[in-house]
């Protein structure tokens, strides 16, 4: 990949010798996408992928848009976070498992004073998972469920027993704030959400989203497929470019920071 500061010039690092002097390192990738040190509150990033035309999927998954650079990203983001949240729709149509961390990234996390590895944290204000996905099967950390004071009980126990460590929120749906604040509550405070576009409509709309991780991929899609972002309201969050990645079969990656509230 390639540091790009405006649309038309591609500025080079300097690279070791006999080193594609534009790529980036693994260890410069990793310090790009650091979570600012002493924020305030938790840091909500969000990560998604979509087509040049805006396509968020291809035949209802947004993993057949990913390419070599996004999942350079991808496990970048995974690595840095405290907690990957994500919409009970997303879990169920890309069949989550549990984060996957190599044991190079595990050693720079332990040693950072993290655990070794994020837990999922599934959004579902009626929990509606099935107990025997990959989510609970095909992990290392119990998954954390988010779901609501009016899910049915006998789910709620179903999941718990399949190892979930269950939150129920006060009222018939889940505010964002009430999301973050029991993030924060179990000390979760780098977030990393994966999707789906109603949960980060929904934490856009209640203002609570601070950088957005955007790959373009080098494909058009046409169809029918939805955006990024959905939600019963509009809601217009002022952002600044914080950097343009690119790689050499079209991949465009920014990352796109909120400017201060005024």
């Amino acid at each position: 990949m390639q540091r790009v500061h405006i649309a038309t010039y591609l500025t080079s690092d300097s690279g070791s010798e006999g080193t594609n002097p534009g790529e980036l390192t693994a260890e410069a990738l990793r310090e790009l996408y650091a979570y600012p040190m002493g924020a305030p509150q938790p840091w909500v990033r969000a990560n998604f992928v979509c087509s040049i035309d805006g396509a968020v999927s291809v035949g209802g998954v947004s993993g057949t848009l990913g390419t070599p650079a996004d999942k350079r990203v991808f496990d970048a983001l995974r690595e840095a976070a405290d907690v990957v949240v994500v919409g009970a729709g997303t879990v169920r149509a890309e069949n989550y498992g549990g984060v996957q961390i190599g044991a190079e990234g595990r050693n720079r996390r332990v040693a950072s004073g993290m655990s070794a590895v994020p837990p999922i944290a599934v959004v579902s204000a009626r929990a509606h998972l099935d107990p025997g996905a990959r989510l609970f099967t095909d992990t290392e950390v119990a998954p954390i469920v988010i779901t609501s004071s009016a899910a049915d009980p006998v789910r709620v126990a179903a999941l718990a027993e399949a190892g979930a460590h269950v939150i129920q929120t006060h009222g018939r749906e889940i505010s964002g704030a009430a999301l973050l604040a029991s993030m924060e509550e179990l000390g979760l405070r780098r977030i990393l959400c994966e999707g789906g576009p109603t949960l980060f409509g929904q934490l856009t709309a209640e203002g609570l989203v601070d950088e957005l991780c955007l790959t373009t991929a080098p494909v058009l899609v046409g169809g029918n497929a939805g955006r990024i972002a959905t939600s019963a309201q509009a809601a217009t969050v002022s952002m600044r470019p914080a950097h343009v990645l690119a790689d050499t079969d079209g991949t465009v990656l920014t990352r796109w920071v909120r400017l201060p509230r005024p």
